[in-house]
């Protein structure tokens, strides 16, 4: 559908003039990357140019887009800044509270009246403060956007870390936490540290096996999970023009896992066709009128070393399948080597669900190359030897798949169509083994296979790869199944081989739906009512956390010292946890249960150093509260990886922590405390990380001297009587260390509406 037209066409009005202006002070060509920045400066241009990975510069997006789960407590926020209306439109979107357990008529059901109070709360902010509001099973957040709200040159921010999707459309769109979209949907500035510039040239064309999926798993593989932090992916070359639009989405989407500020590709004919085949003609025809800044400049792409900080080359036509994981996106399986790795490392091989769909790749041609393996499945007397799901992007997605008789071929193999929603992707996934330490694999087409994300249990090795190489390996129910090359036994004991798959970018007979699930709000929301009840365990509204008191923070405990990998998963659990999102008191006690604690390698297991004696991390942290004793967490590298979610920053503001200290952190996570008035702080010296020891008190000086580049000091009180002194970088802005004295960046936002109004 087509939305916001008149707002669209206003950013193309200005859009070349801004560019222009831009080129003037950079005196050089420019990437689209650097094309949407500068046309989207919140204040006029500066005197210089904006130093990459050091410059704090304020943006003036042009929409925000929510997922419920996230929605609930950036809404419970917003509601206290003093808005009649969002100044952008925004979005919210019902898709992460559905759990699959049956299929997805009943699982909709039960979701609709399991979370029937969260659903009215959202629908009701939604209708007062002029947002969209996407019922449950509309669809996925970010393939609706793709399918309704993307357009090529804009700008977004959603509260979700995979918001990067609408990259594939040719839009700077970045996941954030709540707060961000706070500022935006207030009409205030949002700040973000100028990123520096990663090109992917690619070259060549997808064939055989080989997806856009193969790409960004490459991808991984090179950059790791931390190697595109502070950074925008651009996709470049030749190559980047052979990739459909929703292939270039699934790409942007998974940027999130190499940390990526967002990624996007320039303009082309491809997201053409997609903005007319989604009945956007209007937006089509004024792209193309200004085509030539919606792409990088001539030379840029002429010779892309001289303009960006990293260039990475990839031949598509020599693109193996891969199969990533497990416990990590960036581990990268070739798929004739599959087998091998898995024997060499003791992975389970015989693969128990293989799971296709979710905001990654849900799109029609996704679900079209899944189903012409599917086809030739039914044909060759093969079934899967797995539990095997499909996840619909959209309702759209859904209607038009089953119109065009896809769902058959999936149902012949016994797969599971389920809801249009994230489900099994995030946790919602109520899935029983018959013991949860056993080891077992799962082999998905999702974005993230950490520990525990997919269904809760550790012991589950997830793979991540392309829909189509997950409906062959469900055919084949082994890792070491590689289609290009193995024979499959049928029914009737015969041999058979899977010929390529094959599938259409966009349906011949164009996409069709009857209910696409969106609620429009009223005209004039001022007399709505939003009603949350004091006993809600589900809602609760806020109160303003409470600014810094002026003085050096003395005599802090040690709540734990993380060992290893500490995601968002790991410091607030999605899963059953998820239904707590709207109310901060309930969902802080799944504060870093998943984190492992260095000093006796347990997770949820930490010291009281009040009582001498262990106990969960949750209930350790309110005794400190209960004290008026504030808390340390210290953890290593890229903590908080994963995605946007701020509750990881809430809760332990909440309870009491006071400081997070880290060897590096991942990007939103460092952000979303900053936002929340926490103090997120790296060791100078990481090697200082070792010299934290269980019974420590610890005091930060230096606060009272606060600012941009000036390190602050951790002084380390053993319980021998000795002590250290460490060095501890930041990187806050003279705003952000507003938002820190203020007690968070919403006490700031309100004091300032307050004010003008």
């Amino acid at each position: 559908m087509l939305f916001d037209l008149d707002k669209i066409l206003e950013v193309y009005d200005r859009l070349p003039q801004r560019v222009q202006q831009a080129q003037s002070l950079l005196k050089r060509p420019m990437t689209v990357s650097e094309k949407i920045l500068y046309a989207h400066l919140y204040h006029p241009l500066p005197a210089q140019p904006y130093v990459r990975g050091r410059d704090y510069v304020d943006f003036a997006p042009d929409r925000v887009a929510m997922q419920d789960a996230t929605a609930q407590m950036a809404l419970l926020q917003f509601m206290t800044a003093g808005r009649d209306k969002t100044a952008v439109p925004t979005t919210v979107h019902c898709d992460h509270l559905i759990q699959y357990r049956a299929g997805a008529k009943n699982d909709l059901q039960e979701a609709l009246q399991t979370n029937k109070e969260v659903y009215d709360f959202l629908a009701s902010v939604s209708n007062k403060y002029g947002i969209g509001f996407w019922k449950p099973g509309a669809g996925i957040i970010h393939q609706v956007v793709l399918e309704n709200y993307a357009f090529p040159g804009g700008m977004m921010i959603g509260t979700d870390s995979h918001t990067p999707n609408a990259g594939g459309l040719g839009m700077v769109a970045i996941g954030v936490g709540g707060a961000d979209a706070v500022d935006v949907m207030s009409g205030l500035p949002w700040e973000l540290k100028m990123p520096k510039l990663i090109a992917v040239y690619l070259t060549g064309r997808l064939s055989g096996w080989s997806s856009a999926k193969d790409v960004i798993l490459k991808v991984a593989e090179i950059l790791t999970v931390k190697g595109g932090t502070g950074a925008i992916v651009e996709y470049i070359g030749p190559g980047a023009e052979t990739i459909s639009c929703t292939g270039k989405g699934t790409i942007c989407n998974m940027g999130a896992e190499i940390g990526a500020t967002c990624s996007l590709f320039g303009y082309d004919e491809a997201m053409a066709r997609y903005l007319r085949a989604t009945g956007r003609e209007e937006v089509a025809r004024a792209a193309d009128a200004i085509r030539q800044v919606l792409v990088g400049d001539p030379e840029v792409l002429a010779d892309p070393h001289q303009y960006y900080d990293q260039v990475i080359e990839i031949n598509l036509s020599e693109l193996e399948p891969l199969v990533n994981g497990p416990f990590t996106p960036d581990l990268a399986n070739p798929i004739s080597r599959l087998g091998e790795n898995a024997r060499a490392n003791g992975w389970p091989m015989d693969i128990e669900v293989a799971l296709i769909g979710s905001c990654t790749n849900s799109s029609y041609e996704d679900i079209t190359r899944s189903a012409s393996i599917a086809q030739q499945a039914r044909e060759k007397k093969l079934k899967a030897k797995t539990e095997f799901t499909i996840t619909p992007g959209s309702e759209q997605i859904r209607y038009t798949m089953e119109r065009d008789g896809l769902m058959d071929a999936f149902e012949h193999i016994n797969g599971i169509v389920l809801a249009n929603a994230c489900g099994p992707c995030i946790g919602q996934w109520a899935r029983h083994l018959d013991d949860p330490n056993r080891k077992n694999t799962i082999v998905t087409s999702y974005n993230r296979n950490f520990a525990k994300r997919n269904d809760g249990f550790a012991s589950t090795h997830a793979f991540v790869a392309s829909p189509e190489i997950v409906t062959a390996l469900a055919l084949a129910g082994r890792l070491d199944f590689n289609p290009l090359t193995d024979y499959l036994i049928n029914e009737e004991g015969e041999r058979v081989k899977l010929d390529e798959p094959t599938g259409m970018e966009l349906p011949p007979q164009g996409f069709a739906v009857e209910d696409p699930g969106y609620v429009p709000p009223a005209a004039d929301g001022r007399s709505i009512q939003v009603i949350v009840k004091p006993d809600s365990d589900r809602l609760q509204l806020l109160e303003p956390f409470a600014p810094w008191e002026g003085t050096d923070l003395l005599g802090l405990r040690l709540l734990i010292k993380v060992k290893g990998k500490c995601t968002t998963d790991h410091i607030s659990m999605a899963g059953k946890w998820l239904k707590y999102r709207g109310h901060l008191d309930n969902i802080s006690n799944n504060l870093l249960i998943g984190a492992v604690n260095f000093f006796n390698d347990k997770t949820d297991c930490v010291k009281n150093l009040l009582t001498g004696q262990y106990d969960s991390v949750p209930k350790v942290q309110r005794a400190y509260k209960a004290a008026g004793i504030g808390t340390v967490v210290v953890g290593e590298e890229n903590y908080g990886e994963g995605s946007s979610r701020e509750h990881a920053a809430m809760e332990p503001r909440f309870l009491g922590v006071r400081a997070i200290i880290v060897k590096s952190f991942a990007r939103i996570h460092e952000t979303n405390l900053k936002k929340q008035g926490m103090l997120a702080l790296t060791f100078a010296n990481k090697s200082d990380y070792d010299l934290i020891l269980e019974d420590d008190v610890l005091d930060l000086v230096g606060l009272t001297e606060f600012a941009p580049d000036r390190p602050l000091t951790l002084v380390i009180h053993h319980a021998d009587g000795t002590s250290h002194e460490v060095q501890l970088n930041h990187t806050y802005s003279p705003q952000q260390i507003e938002w820190f004295k203020a007690g968070s960046a919403l006490n700031l936002i309100r004091n300032q509406l307050a004010h003008v109004g």
